[in-house]
């Protein structure tokens, strides 16, 4: 039988978090089933404690400062470094080299400390936080885990993959590893879209620009690749009201923190802990198939096996429509201080498989697997800033320079 602790004791890396845990004690008392303690700000639920908020505000806000500000003088110090050596800003300079020329510099590196710092301190004070208050927030989810409206499945027994138990973005327990990783990292991506995403502002535009088939236009049924926690699928859901929409993610704690705020929205949305590699869906069953970020947090060789599953759950006609940072804003930065910002990224913030996703053709794969690819798709991400296909400047990337907003890759399974 399904319970609030053999959940957690089936997903994955247990012990890793319960050594985290240890010897924290509750900052807070919650009543049980108080779901919404402080009310809400729209569609975002509020921390349970003003303290708490205030904490993630101030984070969220040193963020903010470390992508723009600090980011530009670090970037400044690196294109000094760089021409003090010898080399352009562009210049493709093996990683091992940039990473002797500015690993080291004590402004490069208050930058990545800072951004750093500020990640492993936002998750503690979440962590604190809901497990703190387990019994409260078990219960939460344990009043709607069978209610609607949606669907919740949750597969307790199935083998997690290893690539799925890394702690991705440092965050403790990664995805499948703590029964509250939901919670924690909804609070968390909050934090790190710096307050531009608290009422699913991105994810509301990214749905809107999912193409409908452009055969028939026809949208009866749509499946979202590693869903998360949900915030595209639920977009998904509202923008085609009449679909019968699904999200998928290897997280059992993602999906069970998905449907429960799903249906504190109520919207009709079904959700269940399978594989994107293999969602057990039949042949042909969707219109559209969807993921956001999913690719660059799997490995080459599973990126390749979810494309063709995306390809055999299609209806011919239907449209394979992956929102990830090569697919669209961000093309792969080969310049000195774009790999040592990857690398980066790579080491010390577990995406691990990420230098595998820089080397990807994604749109070979897709085209080998059987799709007609437009890689000048509808640009989901140049949606959510107003800007087309056209320059603009990318301070909080820190590139230096001028990066082009790029369309998304779409794939039409053939008819």
């Amino acid at each position: 039988m399904l319970n609030r602790r053999n959940l957690f004791a089936a997903t994955a890396a247990a012990s890793v978090v319960g050594s985290t845990m240890t010897g924290r004690k509750a900052a807070s008392r919650l009543p049980t089933n108080d779901i919404e303690p402080r009310g809400t700000d729209r569609r975002l639920e509020r921390l349970p404690r003003l303290d708490l908020e205030s904490q993630e505000d101030f984070l969220t806000g040193f963020r903010a400062f470390v992508n723009t500000d600090l980011t530009v003088a670090a970037t400044k110090r690196a294109f000094k470094i760089l021409k003090e050596n010898g080399f352009t800003p562009r210049d493709d300079v093996p990683l091992k080299q940039a990473l002797e020329l500015l690993a080291d510099d004590p402004i490069i590196g208050t930058r990545f400390r800072t951004w750093t710092s500020t990640q492993q301190m936002m998750w503690r004070n979440l962590m604190d936080e809901f497990h703190g208050n387990a019994e409260a927030y078990f219960a939460e989810m344990e009043a709607v885990d069978n209610s609607g409206p949606g669907t919740l499945e949750l597969n307790p027994d199935m083998e997690i993959p290893n690539y799925a138990r890394y702690e991705i973005h440092v965050q403790p327990g990664g995805y499948v590893g703590d029964p509250f990783a939901g919670h924690v990292y909804h609070y968390g991506t909050n934090n790190f879209y710096t307050d531009t995403n608290n009422q699913d502002e991105m994810h509301i535009s990214m749905a809107n620009a999912v193409p409908r088939p452009p055969s028939d236009g026809k949208v009866r049924r749509i499946l979202d690749l590693g869903c998360g926690v949900g915030q595209l699928t639920v977009a998904l859901k509202e923008r085609f009201p009449e679909a019968e929409v699904w999200g998928i993610d290897v997280g059992g704690p993602m999906v069970r923190f998905s449907h429960m705020r799903a249906v504190d929205l109520g919207v009709d949305v079904n959700f269940a802990q399978r594989l994107a590699e293999d969602t057990k869906f039949p042949d042909g069953h969707f219109d559209i198939v969807t993921s956001y970020i999913l690719h660059h947090e799997i490995p080459e060789e599973t990126s390749k096996q979810v494309t063709e599953e995306a390809y055999r759950v299609l209806r011919p006609g239907g449209v394979f429509y992956p929102i990830d940072f090569y697919t669209g804003l961000f093309p792969q930065d080969k310049s000195p201080w774009g790999k040592v910002r990857w690398w980066w990224t790579y080491r010390w913030n577990q995406e691990v498989w990420y230098p595998e996703y820089a080397r990807f053709d994604f749109p070979a794969a897709m085209r080998a697997t059987g799709f007609e690819v437009n890689e000048k798709g509808p640009p989901a991400w140049a949606r959510v800033s107003g800007v087309d296909d056209t320059d603009v400047e990318v301070d909080g990337m820190g590139n230096g320079g001028r990066q082009r907003y790029g369309r998304n890759l779409l794939g039409v399974k053939p008819v």
